[in-house]
Formats: structure tokens, sequence, C-alpha cells
């Protein structure tokens, strides 16, 4: 069996992400909705995976400068993803408890995002 890994596999914010987005492609699995709404559903599912793909795209480039600006994105993405699920608690196609819980994971994908930032910055 190749054990093979790339850099980004070794960071712990994009071990988090994957294991959100994961978690979001769950939740929205369960949602029982009319066709016309699947359209925001899978605008929610491309946003929570953007995240972990943008940490790795951005750790894949050669310049700190464009990692961080890869890191910035997925933050972006993490925020259109937490405010999906907003609408979709109003919307009553998922739980409060359901909410609160993608909400303290993105708080934490969110910090560790910007700590890596400020990391990097640091030490350009």
């Amino acid at each position: 069996m190749d054990d093979t890994k790339f850099g980004f596999e070794e960071l712990q914010v994009w071990q988090k992400a994957v294991e959100f987005a994961c978690r979001v492609i769950q939740m929205t699995g369960d949602i029982e909705t009319d066709r016309k709404h699947f359209r925001l559903i899978e605008n929610c599912e491309a946003a929570a995976t953007s995240i972990a793909v943008n940490i790795a795209e951005g750790k894949g480039r050669y310049s700190k400068k464009e990692f961080v600006q890869y890191l910035y994105i997925a933050r972006g993405s993490l925020f259109e993803t937490i405010t999906a699920l907003i609408i979709f608690e109003r919307s009553a196609w998922i739980s409060k408890e359901q909410l609160n819980e993608m909400k303290q994971m993105g708080s934490e994908i969110g910090k560790m995002l910007i700590s890596l930032i400020k990391s990097i910055k640091t030490n350009v």
C-alpha cells in the first residue's frame, strides 16, 4: 500500500475542513425539499468543500503570498457555508442543534485559518 502524502494533508486546518465538508454533505443529504431548491443545497456543498480545496491549492503554490490569498478564499467559503446553513435552519431544513454544531466547527476552522495566515505573514 502506498502511503504517499501531500504537504497539505499534514495541516490540521485542512483535516478539520475535510471533516467539516463531509459533515455538511451528510447533513444536506438528509434534507427533504422540493426539487427547485437543489441548487441551494449544491451551492452549500460546493462552498463547504471549497474550504479544504482552497487550503490544499494554496499549499501547492510557489509563494507564501499566494498561499495566504487562498487561505483568505477558504475563509470566505467558510462564511458562505455558514450563511447557507443559517438559511437552511430558518427554512426548517436543519435543526438549531445541527446549525450550532456546524457554527462551532466553523468557528474553530476560522480561527485556525487566521492563525495560519498570521504565521505565514510573520515568516515572509
